[in-house]
């Protein structure tokens, strides 16, 4: 019995060095390797932090892309969905009730016509990224709000594409809505 207890003792006494000094310092050493130092690839504006790239925020204004939706109101603390079954009463409700604000917002736009990514949220809650479509189907309301064309939106969306190694592109809803400012 005295054996086990000096044994029980010694791993929790390693696991204890391990897990709250060596791994949390091996991953701060790697993360100062990291651009930015591992916070992230922050974005300015006029000198001042509006955001980050790979977090992502809320835009509610007609004039501005729409992000997709948020299940932890976009705080990067606590990111995570909503662990809400797609037959579960109240998510039903929370996608017809973003479908309905949608369809306020866009009335050119069809409900068979809004990509699902912007009526439901993503798994983490965070995601700063839209597919091509997410962002064409907004293309005509932000056009007509800020007294642009629609193919000058059109090819500034074209231009903000990434493509990434696996191939799906995707747009960065903060740096278009930036970009989009600096349209004149």
């Amino acid at each position: 019995m005295k054996s086990q207890i000096f044994s029980a003792l010694k791993l929790t006494f390693l696991c204890l060095i391990l897990f709250s000094v060596i791994y949390p310092f091996s991953v701060w050493t790697i993360a100062q390797l990291a651009p930015n130092q591992g916070h992230g690839e922050v974005i300015e504006k006029d000198g001042r932090i509006v955001g980050f790239a790979n977090v992502g925020q809320l835009f509610t204004d007609d004039k501005y892309f729409n992000s997709r939706p948020s299940a932890v109101n976009y705080n990067a603390t606590g990111s995570g969905g909503s662990n809400k079954a797609p037959s579960n009463p109240d998510y039903l409700k929370d996608v017809q009730a973003r479908i309905d604000t949608f369809l306020a917002h866009n009335p050119s736009v069809s409900k068979a016509q809004i990509p699902s990514e912007l009526v439901t949220a993503s798994g983490s809650g965070l995601d700063p990224d839209l597919s091509p479509q997410g962002a064409w189907v907004q293309i005509p309301r932000i056009a007509k709000t800020r007294g642009l064309s629609e193919e000058k939106i059109k090819d500034l969306v074209q231009k903000s594409l990434s493509k990434p190694a696996i191939g799906i592109e995707t747009v960065n809803v903060l740096a278009l809505n930036l970009a989009l400012d600096r349209l004149k």
